[in-house]
């Protein structure tokens, strides 16, 4: 042991540097103060810097960097095999996790130890009656029943609103919710559509926030009739929100106060799921009342959206889920996945306030 430890103690600053490093951010997660200037007095305008210049080019810069680092990774790993150099590919593996999940820590971790997005905003996450969930339920299937007939469709019946033309207005999407929302107040920056949208289909991802890039990646193989509401969720982490659960209320009530039909539609479309959804399970009879005034052309896009997602299930998706879970529970969201349920109790706290 202390012979490999000579061998390699070039590696030893970098390494006992890392612990440090650990150490102090832990201690600094314990102070709320701490953890606010750091994320949004130079993390995120930081970030939201890097995400202008990323914005130059069209591609995802996230995308790039993450292939060019795995084909790079797996040609060192080849190398070192075939020199069979293992204690040194070992160690070297080690520093190289140990500096990105600094990294991350540092860029994104920070959020999640300071100000939520309920706590700068006083909105609280609620329950509510079966009346008062069918009553909100039925709200979101009228934008439904509203919106349905304004977006393009195919001669299926099927959502067919152009990619691009969604992608053209995601730079207003946020002019409504910011009047609601002051805390909003973040330059929304052009998301970037992902070449490897199939990928990330089998993992079951609709979509990304790069803190490395300061870009929102999207999936654009998905069915697109939930590509604006989506697009609007990856921007509130852009505005440094982390909660996934956050995310999704945000980007719901950005959607429905957007001036473009398609995004409306969008997410007044993904609002009605999550919370009839949750009607279902404790009042059948008032979800079947709702679900009938549901206009075909919705339930058409709904029925689609099932169909596409249904093809990927199995182990790809499931080690995905259980790998995603495991990194919010590691952040501080007990219930990880299951927590995706809080935007039905957020939805219910804003609607009924």
């Amino acid at each position: 042991m202390r012979m490999f430890a000579k061998q390699y103690r070039k590696h030893h600053f970098w390494l006992g540097s890392l612990v440090v490093f650990f150490v102090l951010f832990a201690l600094l997660r314990q102070s709320r103060e701490a953890m606010n200037f750091l994320a949004f007095r130079v993390v995120l305008p930081a970030m939201q810097w890097v995400g202008r210049l990323c914005a130059a080019v069209d591609f995802s810069v996230a995308e790039a960097l993450i292939f060019s680092a795995i084909w790079v990774l797996v040609f060192y790993i080849t190398v070192q095999l075939r020199k069979k150099r293992f204690g040194h590919l070992v160690v070297t593996l080690v520093e190289i996790a140990a500096t990105v999940l600094a990294c991350a820590c540092l860029l994104w971790g920070t959020f999640y130890g300071a100000d939520s997005f309920q706590e700068k905003t006083g909105l609280t996450a609620r329950g509510g009656t079966v009346e008062e969930l069918a009553a909100v339920t039925a709200y979101f299937a009228q934008g439904v029943m509203e919106y349905a007939d304004e977006v393009e469709r195919d001669v299926q019946g099927v959502f067919a609103v152009p990619r691009d033309e969604i992608f053209d207005s995601a730079e207003e999407s946020y002019k409504g919710v910011v009047q609601l929302f002051p805390c909003l107040e973040e330059d929304v920056l052009r998301p970037k559509g992902l070449v490897m949208s199939r990928l990330l289909s089998a993992m079951d991802f609709t979509g990304f926030y790069f803190a490395f890039t300061g870009e929102a990646n999207v999936n654009v193989d998905s069915p697109a009739c939930y590509l604006p509401a989506t697009i609007c969720h990856e921007l509130a982490h852009q505005q440094g929100i982390a909660s996934e659960q956050e995310c999704n209320f945000v980007g719901i009530m950005a959607a429905i106060t957007c001036d473009d039909p398609t995004y409306r539609y969008s997410g007044y479309l993904m609002g009605y799921v999550y919370l009839a959804n949750a009607l279902y399970r404790v009042d059948r009879d008032a979800w079947q009342v709702i679900r009938n005034a549901i206009p075909q052309e919705a339930l058409i896009d709904l029925q689609y959206h099932r169909a596409y997602w249904a093809q990927f299930e199995g182990p790809v998706k499931t080690v995905s889920t259980t790998v995603y879970d495991g990194y919010l529970k590691a952040n501080g969201l007990e219930g990880g996945i299951a927590n995706y349920g809080t935007v039905v109790d957020l939805l219910l706290g804003f609607f009924l306030q």
